[in-house]
């Protein structure tokens, strides 16, 4: 679905919420082959039964990537990602888990670019479980309708 939602339109405290996405073997046993990442910690069952979580866990950068696909459901054409800050992980996710994600617009600004503004979603991401597994913060460079 594509849309145009300019700067002036993004309200902070706005929230919009995805579905679930269950994340598998598969998923980690392939983003550890286009990472490279084969950390015991993701790959070796036995091994992580001698470790704390006592099971293999997912890739931090697995979760981001799932999450922020999952939060990509509308194509806003007049507006880009300008980056992301503040990532955390802050609980495991095994395989399994049904993640969901959150995305509450927090701050609104100027950019140096009097045409553009900047717009920042707070993305939380929870397990089935409703615990916070990442947190990060989603920068957008969103044009302005008027100036």
């Amino acid at each position: 679905m594509f849309l145009k939602k300019y700067f002036e339109a993004f309200e902070i405290g706005e929230l919009r919420k995805t579905i679930g996405r269950t994340i598998t073997e598969t998923d980690i046993v392939l983003h550890a082959g286009q990472s490279g990442d084969f950390f015991p910690h993701h790959m070796d069952e036995e091994w992580c039964k001698t470790q704390p979580f006592k099971k293999r866990i997912a890739h931090g950068t697995l979760i981001f990537s799932v999450a922020i696909g999952l939060t990509a459901q509308v194509i806003n054409e007049v507006s880009i990602t300008y980056g992301y800050e503040r990532l955390r992980f802050t609980r495991p996710v095994f395989i399994g888990d049904t993640i969901t994600v959150s995305v509450t617009i927090k701050t609104k600004g100027d950019h140096k670019k009097p045409a553009y503004g900047l717009v920042t979603e707070l993305v939380e991401v929870f397990n089935q479980h409703k615990e916070l597994v990442m947190v990060c913060e989603h920068l957008l460079l969103v044009e302005k309708e008027t100036i």
